[in-house]
Order: C-alpha cells, then structure tokens, then sequence
C-alpha cells in the first residue's frame, strides 16, 4: 500500500509538472540541457533513497543515472519547486553517497 502511494504521489507531481508546461534551465555556469522534468524522469531510480526519513541507500542505477545527468541537473530538481515525496536534503546528500564529487548547488 505505502508503494501505491509513493508511485501515485510520484505521478501526481509529474502530471502537475506537465500540465504547467514547466522549462527551467540551471544556474550554474555550466547549464542543464535538459527540462525540469526530463530531469526528475531521469532520477526515478533515485526515488526510494530520496523519500522523507528513507533509510535506503541511493542503488547503483541510481548513482550511474545521477552521474550522467551531472551536478547543473540534479540542481535544477534541488532548486525548483517542491516535488511531492522528496526530501531535499537527502536529494542535496545524492553526489556525495555515489562518490559523485560534484561541487554544492547554490
């Protein structure tokens, strides 16, 4: 049951998410190239080490997904709106638990 309502929380914010139509691009010198919601797509796999109080370590699909999307990505999710589901502290610990060596988001 608690699956159901992480998979429907985690759909809730993705058809919001489209239904705004919502771009944003990063901050940082180097930018993101993808959307806002590409990102949180690619990051599915990160969900169960991201949930509010998850003890679950970030898998290595995860760590590979999060590596390849790179630091400006991962803070477009940090910095944008909230996503239903996620704690951002733990998303903000991601780099460091897959030895990603990526600098802080601002």
């Amino acid at each position: 049951m608690r699956h159901i309502r992480s998979s429907m929380a985690l759909a809730t914010a993705v058809i919001m998410l489209v239904m705004t139509g919502m771009v944003v691009q990063g901050q940082s010198n180097t930018s993101c190239t993808r959307t806002f919601f590409s990102s949180l797509v690619q990051l599915i796999p990160c969900r169960a080490a991201v949930v509010p109080f998850s003890p679950i370590p970030p898998s290595e699909t995860c760590c590979n997904t999060l590596k390849a999307l790179g630091q400006p990505c991962l803070c477009v999710l940090i910095n944008g709106p909230p996503i239903s589901g996620v704690d951002r502290n733990m998303a903000i610990q991601l780099p460091e638990k897959c030895s990603a060596n990526f600098e802080p988001c601002n």
